[in-house]
């Protein structure tokens, strides 16, 4: 099956690839290679509409001046362009993600992932975030629920911190499939990994929800995230802009919850609400 090629030209390309980078994923297309001067985007033929980019909220920015070019390209081989291309990395020296063909870093916690298609490497500046949120909080024999779980390094993580039970959910198949590969690459068979949105929530309660998606979704599914937290459970939010804060935290006090604490990279924001 055939793909489209987008090459994306952008100025300033810090932080505006990685907020295209999500927006796109968000919309759909699979993979992105980073140049110099923007980013490379790939996805389906049959997936894309033109009105599709009119959604990308950074195309339309004052902010940032985009501009790009798109072909017809036949199937790529995505483990070769990825190992090409990633780069391991160290969020506050105590936690490394890497690929399998990098050399092992001196981290209290190393987390290999198979850079493949899936949405969280660590580079995106959400991902590092919210994996900074989990190295500063105790988990140990925490029930947590990791929500779009890309390629389960957050779920991975809060079990190697000692987290039980640990469930990982995503919608999408290729990241349901790589998660189950880098949870038995790094060792924690325990995680419970599913393929499915919030309608797989039952009654089954977390004292720590992670939920790293984006706005829209976030406040789509926010009732169901609050109906299966434990009282005094933690929610951890990422996905969305600074200025975006203000509806999300509505939306969450709304439900009972009270706002501890955000974190922010590249006008990128986690934050932490308590139930």
């Amino acid at each position: 099956m055939n793909y489209l090629e987008f090459q994306f030209t952008i100025q300033p390309t810090t932080p505006g690839s990685e907020i295209l980078i999500a927006e796109l994923g968000s919309a759909g297309f699979e993979s992105f290679l980073e140049q110099e001067n923007g980013i490379t985007a790939y996805i389906l033929k049959n997936e894309f509409s033109e009105d599709l980019l009119s959604e990308i909220q950074i195309l339309q920015s004052d902010e940032f001046k985009i501009s790009y070019s798109s072909s017809e390209i036949e199937q790529v081989n995505w483990n070769e362009e990825w190992e090409k291309n990633f780069q391991p990395i160290v969020v506050d020296n105590v936690c490394s993600v890497r690929a399998p063909f990098h050399s092992k870093p001196e981290t209290k916690f190393d987390i290999v992932i198979e850079p493949k298609m899936s949405f969280g490497t660590g580079h995106h500046a959400t991902t590092h975030m919210m994996i900074q949120f989990i190295l500063k909080t105790n988990w140990e024999n925490k029930s947590v629920l990791d929500m779009g779980c890309g390629t389960g390094v957050l779920a991975i993580l809060t079990a190697l911190k000692g987290a039980q039970p640990v469930e990982a959910i995503d919608i999408d198949n290729w990241c349901y499939l790589n998660t189950l590969e880098n949870i038995e690459r790094n060792n924690v068979p325990e995680i419970n990994v599913k393929e499915g949105g919030a309608e797989l929530l039952g009654d089954k309660k977390y004292d720590v929800i992670l939920a790293n998606i984006n706005r829209n979704i976030l406040l789509q599914d926010m009732a169901t995230y609050v109906s299966v937290l434990k009282k005094e459970g933690d929610l951890y939010l990422s996905g969305f802009y600074k200025e975006d804060i203000p509806i999300i935290q509505e939306a969450c006090e709304k439900l009972g919850l009270k706002f501890q604490e955000n974190l922010e990279k590249d006008k990128w924001v986690a934050v932490k609400f308590s139930l």
